[in-house]
């Protein structure tokens, strides 16, 4: 089976935005690669002037949270690192079935990477007066705020990535199911560096 792949653009971020960016990334995905019938709702995100659709199902709602939360924990073991979050979709299928086993191997048929640079907020020396210090934290709330607008841009432009290969990139799916398609969210490990997790990716799909 032919597995797509797509690699979003990079995306540059502080570890305080990190929830509502994946949340927003994931959620986008899943809504366009869900065929089953769901009840969608607009969610408005946090931090950033963006408005997406999430499937409004509760049980993907909790992993997708729990995924990201493990992810800021690893960010935070590992600071100023550039990582992925992979969403890998699959079929299961019997591997050599017999009257006495009943092994089932995955078969990758698309996966995305996130790809997210996450760096720490720039700090500020410490100034003599109050009004150099006044005037320091102003001009930092406003680059700050200029900061987000911008990174809102950028993630406007990964949602329409997704939609478009989504919508380009419909001939490897497998036949219509009555349920949410087989998936995994995959971040790195507290051991893994990320190109060893990159190549673990790769051999799994290889071997599918």
């Amino acid at each position: 089976m032919n597995c797509e792949t797509c690699q979003l653009k990079e995306l540059e971020l502080e570890a305080i935005e990190i929830k509502d960016v994946l949340r927003c990334i994931l959620h986008t995905i899943f809504f366009h690669r869900t065929l089953t019938l769901v009840r969608p709702k607009d969610v408005d995100c946090d931090l950033f002037e963006i408005t997406y659709v999430q499937c409004g199902l509760p049980d993907l709602e909790k992993e997708v949270d729990e995924k990201i939360n493990q992810f800021i924990a690893w960010v935070e073991k590992h600071p100023n690192r550039r990582s992925q979050v992979c969403l890998s979709f699959f079929d299961e299928k019997n591997k050599n079935p017999s009257w006495f086993t009943n092994k089932t191997e995955r078969i990758y048929w698309e996966q995305w990477f996130i790809n997210l640079h996450v760096v720490s907020p720039k700090g500020h020396g410490k100034s003599r007066s109050s009004k150099a210090t006044t005037s320091i934290g102003g001009k930092a709330l406003e680059e700050a705020s200029s900061k987000r607008a911008a990174l809102g841009l950028l993630i406007q432009e990964v949602l329409f990535q997704i939609i478009n290969f989504a919508n380009e990139k419909k001939d490897h799916i497998p036949p219509i199911s009555d349920r949410i398609f087989n998936h995994e969210i995959s971040i790195p490990s507290s051991s893994d560096s990320v190109f060893g997790w990159n190549a673990d990716v790769l051999r799994r799909v290889l071997n599918s």
